[in-house]
């Protein structure tokens, strides 16, 4: 079983960590068929059907086929599966690159409404989000996205600090709460947010 209460211990992340390479040997004994993308998808379909809390290596080999222990040839922990899933669903964003009709305002709204939609389709996603350091390539792409957004704004400085963290708390927020709040009380919301920057990006106020 998994909880988010698991995350208070301190480890390194599964991006940080280099796996050393397995003798040829031990490498012709490791378990056919899987491999690290096979083993990370299984992960996404059992927390989107069973939820975190009772995700388990155990449930997900006996998924797969497999013995729990084969799992360990590909990743050293569950953590760091529930972090490669993580990032494997945030691959699932659309990013604009341009700037579509709306200038950066339309970016936002489709940010939000898309990463709203990807909490909606999983759960899981939004504690873990608050759980793990969330630096994978998907997670990087995404901020990458966000900065390219608010540089469209003009903001500089402390303004432009205050705006990023607004917008990431605001994203990131909004997941714990996506089944409750209606779609208008959340359009609404971000309505609010983005008249927000708009007033700090105003001649004289940035």
């Amino acid at each position: 079983m998994v909880t988010v209460a698991d995350s208070g211990k301190t480890r390194a992340s599964v991006w940080l960590t280099a796996r050393p390479a397995a003798p040829a040997r031990r490498r012709s004994e490791a378990p056919s068929g899987l491999d690290r993308e096979r083993i990370t998808a299984a992960t996404v379909r059992l927390l989107d059907a069973e939820g975190l809390a009772r995700f388990s290596m155990r449930r997900l080999a006996a998924g797969l086929g497999v013995t729990a222990m084969s799992l360990y040839w590909y990743v050293d922990t569950k953590h760091d599966l529930l972090e490669l899933a993580l990032d494997r669903a945030l691959g699932e964003l659309t990013l604009t690159a341009g700037a579509p009709e709306g200038g950066w305002p339309g970016r936002l709204r489709a940010l939000a409404r898309g990463y709203r939609g990807l909490v909606a389709k999983h759960p899981w996603v939004a504690p873990l989000t608050a759980a793990y350091p969330n630096i994978g390539p998907h997670a990087r792409a995404f901020d990458t996205a966000l900065q390219r957004l608010l540089d469209a704004t003009g903001l500089t400085d402390a303004a432009r600090t205050g705006a990023h963290l607004a917008v990431s708390q605001f994203l990131h927020g909004c997941g714990g709460t996506v089944r409750r709040a209606p779609a208008g009380d959340f359009g609404l919301a971000l309505d609010v947010l983005i008249a927000g920057i708009e007033a700090k990006a105003a001649p004289g106020q940035a």
